[in-house]
């Protein structure tokens, strides 16, 4: 049974930092390419960050580039999402996603707020 955890959300101020995370289980998580999507209130859902299986292919939205990174660590089975430099429109809940299965996390809140 696949199954995605995410933690670390919180409320930071702007220009802070956080790291959220993604546990996997349930399958070869070295197998999947993972991404990070975030669901602003009112809007749609959109692609942060991906990543290959073996974290040689990353890939960011225009939006975060040179502010957010994406990692994974294999043998733990987890993705990781680190957000420097954060901005109030960062505020967002952030989701997990494996892309082999088409499965997601049931996400972390993040709110970036003074």
């Amino acid at each position: 049974q696949v199954q995605l955890v995410e933690s670390g959300g919180g409320l930071v101020q702007p220009g802070g930092s956080l790291r959220v995370s993604c546990v996997a289980s349930g399958f070869r998580f070295s197998s999947s390419v993972m991404r990070w999507y975030r669901q602003a209130p009112g809007k749609e859902r959109e692609l942060v960050a991906s990543i290959g299986g073996r974290g040689d292919i990353l890939n960011y939205a225009d939006s975060v580039k040179g502010r957010f990174t994406v990692s994974r660590d294999n043998y733990a089975n987890t993705v990781y999402l680190q957000m420097n430099s954060l901005k109030p429109e960062d505020t967002a809940v952030y989701y997990c996603y494996a892309l082999l299965f088409r499965y997601w996390g049931q996400g972390t809140q993040v709110t970036v707020s003074s």
